[in-house]
């Protein structure tokens, strides 16, 4: 029972780690898009300032300038919005943490690139086994109810008794009043045999079976139901790294696109719709690279949850 606690509490910290890594990668994501947020911003209103000397110059017109103020405000709104949710964030990991709402929160964003993990499933599934706290509760479970088992079956067998005793007195009574100490042994055995229980006894050794068997079979389904949960986290990390190639290699490209976009503004041979469209596909092409990022990370902490790999503190016990 001391082991099924500790498991539990195992457990209790591994889902706690999980919510401040959840907590934490989600401040790096937003921290990131409010770089972007502010790169944006910057571009937005450099081209505002751009239209604006081609206004003046005739080579663009009015309704260019108005769209371009309408993508500024727009860039304005997102950067206030993500300091929102940034803040908010900060309260939630604070909350988390055990620390005050208003206390200071510094996090490293670490390594830029995240690779996926090397290990195979069946390498993971195995270790999901032998590390699970859920799993090894059911086992521990599963060995009490074996035990439970042999103390039904004891109910038929008979019970014996041994027992022992030495007397003594002064004076002594063996040879009239004689003023000695003097005793004797006594040894005797009880046993005893039940003969008729109205089938109490049948009744809870039946009972105690099923609860093993019952206790083996969840032990069965557990494991199953842990193997799919590896699986699925392999999968998603996969897909994930996929996600991120992708979003890497769309990021470089409209990074090419928008510096296309702006020569060809400056030249006079693009208008300033398409330099529009450019940026935009920009933000949402960086954007996407920021988030894939960041659920790279997060699938592979779920894998981590899955195989039992998140590591547990050392408990001291007296």
């Amino acid at each position: 029972a001391l082991q099924m606690a500790q498991n539990a509490h195992d457990l209790g910290v591994q889902d706690l780690v999980v919510e401040v890594d959840q907590a934490y990668w989600r401040i790096v994501s937003l921290q990131q898009r409010k770089q972007l947020a502010q790169s944006y911003f910057a571009l937005v209103e450099k081209l505002h300032s751009d239209v604006s000397e081609l206004v003046k110059e005739g080579m663009a017109t009015k309704a260019d300038e108005l769209s371009v103020k309408v993508k500024v405000n727009e860039a304005r709104l997102a950067l206030i919005q993500v300091d929102n949710g940034l803040s908010i964030s900060r309260m939630l990991l604070c909350q988390l943490c055990g620390l005050p709402m208003d206390s200071p929160v510094q996090v490293e964003e670490g390594d830029s690139t995240v690779t996926a993990t090397t290990a195979t499933v069946g390498h993971d599934v195995q270790a999901a086994f032998a590390q699970r706290p859920e799993l090894r509760s059911l086992t521990l479970a599963s060995q009490i109810a074996k035990e439970n088992v042999k103390i039904a079956r004891s109910a038929f067998l008979p019970n014996v008794m041994l027992t022992g005793g030495y007397v003594a007195s002064s004076p002594s009574v063996f040879n009239g009043f004689e003023n000695k100490l003097k005793g004797s042994w006594n040894v005797g055995v009880a046993v005893t045999v039940p003969i008729f229980t109205s089938g109490e006894r049948t009744y809870k050794m039946r009972k105690a079976e099923e609860n093993a068997q019952s206790m083996e079979l969840k032990i069965a389904e557990t494991r199953e139901k842990i193997e799919l949960q590896v699986n699925q986290c392999h999968q998603k990390v996969q897909e994930a790294s996929q996600r991120l190639t992708a979003a890497e290699s769309s990021r470089n490209e409209a990074d090419e696109n928008l510096r296309y976009a702006q020569e060809g503004l400056r030249e006079g041979v693009i208008p300033v719709s398409d330099v529009l469209v450019a940026q935009t596909a920009w933000l949402a092409a960086r954007s996407e690279c920021v988030q894939a990022r960041v659920d790279l990370r997060i699938a592979r902490l779920y894998l981590d949850k899955a195989t039992g790999a998140i590591g547990i503190p050392t408990a001291k016990t007296n």
